[in-house]
């Protein structure tokens, strides 16, 4: 991985380029990267009240299947159907009002300020900032 730009939003990987090994997929907000590499697990970069720091849930990024990303938060898809989210929590970083509903998720997806959940069950789980999509309930 290269990257370039600013080095307060991801611009600079020198703190994580032992890391940056064998990348799979890569995805951005407006300040920050996140990588899932061969293994399964995620390396962030860039400024952390945008996504780009996310050592704290490390434990947690196995088997890690896809990351969607909102102007300023992740949520990743683990292989298990689990989603860890962070970043700004006003822009669907704190999905913790409807973590207990996110299990056997499908997919993910985005907008600039919320995020959805789409379950095996056809059931979307929305969260984030209720303007930009981020309900406050179900979606059957």
């Amino acid at each position: 991985v290269v990257s370039w730009g600013r080095p307060q939003y991801g611009g600079d990987q020198q703190k994580v380029a032992d890391r940056l090994k064998n990348v799979t997929h890569i995805q951005a907000t407006e300040g920050a990267f996140a990588a899932i590499t061969g293994d399964g697990s995620v390396v962030s970069l860039g400024d952390p009240n945008s996504g780009g720091d996310s050592r704290i849930f490390d434990d947690l990024f196995v088997d890690v299947k896809k990351i969607s990303a909102s102007d300023a938060a992740f949520a990743a898809l683990l292989g298990d159907g689990g989603v860890v989210t962070w970043g700004d929590p006003n822009q669907g970083g704190d999905s913790s009002t409807v973590q207990e509903q996110l299990w056997d998720v499908q997919d993910i997806q985005s907008t600039e300020r919320a995020f959805a959940a789409v379950l095996a069950s056809g059931t979307v789980v929305p969260w984030g900032m209720l303007t930009h999509g981020g309900a406050s309930r179900e979606i059957h």
